[in-house]
């Protein structure tokens, strides 16, 4: 067994890259925000493929813009093991959020060259270019593309809050274009195992004193839109009993909605994340209402029928309340487990290290699902401070990072460098 005692290298390699990419699209007033295919997601992904190269790797992009840098193997095998996570942002995001999965991967890998030379079997850290959704109605286009959820050709379909189709958008980057010498698909089938490492963005770890999280399973999600209409009129002059208020409805919705995940319990979730209201004046009774929906749980059967539930509801308010009700389907994932065989691994070396870990679920949505149906694909976590993410305060110390890293590395020298795999 690999045993790594270079804590101090592997924390100045990983926050030393963290540090770098926050500087790609930094806000003035704190946070990062890098949305797909604007200057600020380019420039991180150029400085990934120069620190790529620095590392001795070889480095392409493919036709949607994932950035993957590749170390050669040396024995007959063709299987890739790939690792790695995404380097978009939510909107003021924090530093921490797909950034870390990238910057252990390469510290990683680049350790693991140094000190060992071509592996067995190649491996490839992966810039997935989306995971989040932030910028178009689509979450997982990066990952997606690679394993066969998506193709490029949606790319027509998908539109920003500004216009912009994700089309347009690719190809401003140099990405997409039907003239590009990479081939038109991005889907591979040379992926024999998938190893992402992640924050918690959650508090579990700190709570209960463990440094490193082996997720098992990641929660099912579905996101809706929802559309309210009802009537526009005088805020003064319309009686309460003729009024088709919008914005009631809705309050009266998103109540059952919270009331209901309540009732449900943990580990069910239920969010209203964005509303938009018109005409959002004070003296005028709203026309339209639209928010999102997001739902998750870690059982397929009983996420379906909390949402059936949901959604008939919602239905029927609107029409008790003479309203219309448009309800669009954006996201539909299935929980997904992680491979038994990795996740034993990964216990096995904690346990050997005398390392605090836990087996747990995954809450959140991450790339390491989409490969759990067409690869062995595992997932470990490092503490989260205060479980805060998604936000400017996101934090987890330099050398919980470090950790990561090391078990991370440790993992990718059995699947590349042992015999057996995974």
């Amino acid at each position: 067994m690999l045993k790594l005692d270079l804590q101090a290298d592997l924390e100045k390699s990983v926050v030393g890259l963290l540090d770098e990419l926050a500087l790609c699209g930094a806000e003035r007033d704190g946070g990062v925000t890098r949305l797909l295919y604007t200057p600020s997601w380019m420039e991180a992904q150029r400085l990934l493929e120069r620190r790529m190269a620095e590392a001795g790797l070889a480095v392409r992009y493919d036709c949607v813009g994932n950035l993957f840098g590749r170390l050669d193997g040396r024995g007959p095998e063709n299987g890739v093991v790939l690792t790695g996570s995404h380097i978009d942002t939510v909107r003021k995001g924090g530093k921490y959020d797909g950034a870390y999965g990238i910057a252990a991967s390469l510290t990683a890998v680049k350790f693991l060259r140094e000190k060992f030379g071509p592996p067995l079997r190649p491996i490839e850290v992966v810039s997935f270019c989306e995971e989040e959704g932030s910028r178009f109605p689509l979450a997982y286009w990066g990952s997606g593309n690679v394993t066969g959820e998506f193709t490029p050709e949606q790319a027509d379909l998908i539109i920003d809050a500004h216009g912009v189709t994700m089309r347009e958008a690719m190809e401003a980057c140099g990405f997409g274009r039907t003239d590009a010498a990479e081939p038109p698909s991005a889907m591979r089938t040379d992926i024999i195992a998938f190893v992402e490492a992640h924050i918690e963005q959650g508090m579990t770890l700190e709570r209960y004193g463990e440094r490193i999280g082996i997720v098992e399973t990641i929660a099912g999600q579905r996101r809706y839109i929802v559309s309210v209409s009802g009537e526009t009129n005088h805020a003064g002059t319309t009686p309460m009993g003729l009024r088709r208020d919008a914005m009631a409805g809705a309050a009266e919705m998103i109540h059952f909605l919270e009331r209901a995940a309540q009732k449900a319990g943990d580990p069910l979730v239920a969010t209203v994340g964005s509303i938009t209201n018109a005409p959002n004046v004070p003296n005028v009774i709203s026309g339209m209402v639209e928010f999102t929906l997001d739902i998750r749980h870690m059982s397929e059967t009983l996420l379906t029928g909390f949402c059936d539930t949901v959604l008939s509801t919602f239905r029927s308010i609107a029409e008790r309340r003479g309203l219309e009700l448009q309800v669009r389907s954006v996201l539909h994932t299935r929980p997904v487990p992680m491979d038994s065989v990795l996740a034993g691994r990964l216990e096995r070396i904690c346990a050997s290290r005398n390392i605090p870990y836990r087996r747990m679920m995954s809450g959140a949505g991450h790339d390491a699902q989409m490969f759990g149906a067409v690869c062995p694909s595992v997932m470990l976590f490092v503490p989260s401070r205060g479980g805060i993410s998604h936000s400017p305060d996101e934090h987890t110390s330099p050398e919980d990072l470090a950790l990561g890293t090391a078990v991370l590395t440790e993992l990718l020298y059995e699947l590349a460098y042992g015999e057996k795999c995974p």
